[in-house]
Parts: structure tokens; C-alpha cells; sequence
């Protein structure tokens, strides 16, 4: 069983004792109701309500152009089936870029309007700032470094980051400077199991790892990659849990079979 409060509701003082015990902490993302029911039932350390609803969810090709409106909607949703699992909201493209204080507004919207208990932001040393005046406030913040999506074009594509030795001593100090903000943990996204073992190694807080190896204090899946339901893309660090495109298909065309010919409904599923 995972470390809880006693209140029932996972919270991020209980994320961090996860790491001073050793105990690996489980995150997944989720987008609605069903999906987060299922979820908070297999006690999920964390649910996170990700920008990745926009490729997995909305159908765009990228993060970039979800908004705060589609976040919120998705998160609403979540905190309504997740009683005890930590939820946190991705802060969307241009949520938090703009301005210390758009950032801090719309911060507070993820916990005000839609229950979230916390918010995740992408990016290093050019918001820490940022962080720290959103920690002061009391909103809980997971920081986001390695392979950052929002800035996928400025990456030129969805590459392992932190390669070289520069990238790696940079990625380092990001890592410091955003737990000097106030930062309660943080994810690591493709980069090499050798960095992100020295980054976990470094800090108090834990680190969340998605293509980052083994050596991180836990683990996140796009729920829709690991249940094999999107099928465009599958990056190499996806391990699929079970294959539901192939399943859903199943039983879409055999609902569609028997209707055709007249063998649904039978006799059980209709009413006398």
C-alpha cells in the first residue's frame, strides 16, 4: 500500500516521504471521468490531468495548441472520479510564458475552479521565478525538464536531450535551481538513464521519470500509449499494458455483425 494521509487523499508531502523511503511512486495520466475512477481504485500515486489530451484526446499534432479552457474542462472531470490520488494540471503553451503574474493567475484557476492539488510547468532556469512566486502562494509546483513538448519545435523534434556533456551539466542545474524555487518534484523526459540517475541522486525532491530509466524515484505513461489505444506514434520508452485499439475494434465490428443480422438484441436484452 502507498504511503497516504490520513485523510485519504494522496498529497505532495506524501509524494516526497515516498522518496526519503525508497518507495517508487506511480503516476498516469488520465482525461475523464471513467478512465480516472479506474485509476484512483488501483491507488495511482498521482493522476496527471496532461497537455497530452491535446494529440491522445483532441487530436491536434502537437501540445501546442491546447488552452487553459480545454485544461480545466479535462481536470473538472478528473477531480470529480479521483478522491484519493494527488491530482496535478499541466499548465498549457502561453499559461505561464507570458508573465509571472498570468502564470500565477492561472495557476490558481487549476485549484480553484477545477480541484486540482497542484500544477506542472515545463522549462528550467528562465522560470524559476516563476515557480517560486507560485510555491509563495501555496500552490504546489512539479517542475518538467529533459524532452519538454511545448517546445518541441524549438527542439527540432522529440529527441533524447542532456546527449552531450553541456546539455547534461545544464539540465543538472536546472534541475538544482528548480528545487531552489520551491519545487516539490520533477519529471524528466528522454533523457539518459545515466543523467537522470546523477540528477536523482542530487536532489531532495523525487524525480518522475519517462524515458529517463529505471534509476528515477518514479515513473509516468501517457495512459493512452500504455493501453495501446494511440497508435500514432509509439516512442521507445512506451511499454504497452495491453492493446484496447485492437480490442475496442473487436467488439465494435461484432456489434456491428450481429445488428446487420438481426442477432442484437436477442431475447436478454430486451424487455417484455
Amino acid at each position: 500500500m502507498s504511503t497516504q494521509n490520513k485523510n485519504g487523499r494522496k498529497t505532495t508531502a506524501d509524494i516526497k516521504k515516498m522518496k526519503m523511503q525508497k518507495e517508487k511512486i506511480t503516476m498516469l495520466t488520465a482525461y475523464d471521468y471513467g478512465i480516472s475512477s479506474i485509476l484512483d481504485e488501483c491507488d495511482v500515486d498521482i493522476i496527471l490531468v496532461g497537455d497530452s489530451l491535446g494529440m491522445v484526446v483532441l487530436g491536434y499534432d502537437t501540445t501546442l495548441p491546447v488552452t487553459m479552457e480545454d485544461m480545466l474542462h479535462h481536470t473538472k472531470a478528473v477531480s470529480r472520479a479521483a478522491h484519493n490520488t494527488l491530482i496535478i494540471a499541466d499548465m498549457p503553451f502561453l499559461s505561464y510564458q507570458v508573465s509571472v503574474q498570468t502564470a500565477l493567475a492561472n495557476a490558481g484557476r487549476f485549484l480553484q475552479e477545477a480541484d486540482a492539488q497542484a500544477v506542472k510547468l515545463e522549462g528550467g532556469r528562465e522560470y524559476a521565478e516563476t515557480v517560486q512566486k507560485i510555491v509563495l502562494t501555496g500552490i504546489p509546483v512539479m517542475a518538467h525538464l529533459g524532452l519538454t513538448p511545448q517546445s518541441i519545435h524549438q527542439l527540432g523534434g522529440y529527441k533524447v536531450q542532456g546527449k552531450n556533456e553541456d546539455a547534461a551539466r545544464k539540465i543538472i542545474e536546472d534541475a538544482k535551481i528548480m528545487e531552489e524555487a520551491g519545487a516539490f518534484s520533477l519529471v524528466l523526459e528522454c533523457v539518459p538513464e545515466k543523467l537522470a540517475h546523477e540528477i536523482t541522486n542530487s536532489l531532495a525532491i523525487p524525480t518522475i521519470g519517462i524515458g529517463a530509466g529505471v534509476h528515477c524515484d518514479g515513473q509516468v505513461l501517457v495512459i493512452n500509449d500504455m493501453l495501446g489505444m494511440y497508435d500514432k506514434l509509439t516512442p521507445k520508452h512506451v511499454k504497452k499494458y495491453a492493446n484496447l485499439n485492437s480490442d475496442i475494434k473487436k467488439a465494435v465490428n461484432t456489434y456491428i455483425t450481429e445488428v446487420k443480422n438481426g442477432s442484437f438484441p436477442d431475447s436478454n436484452h430486451s424487455f417484455k
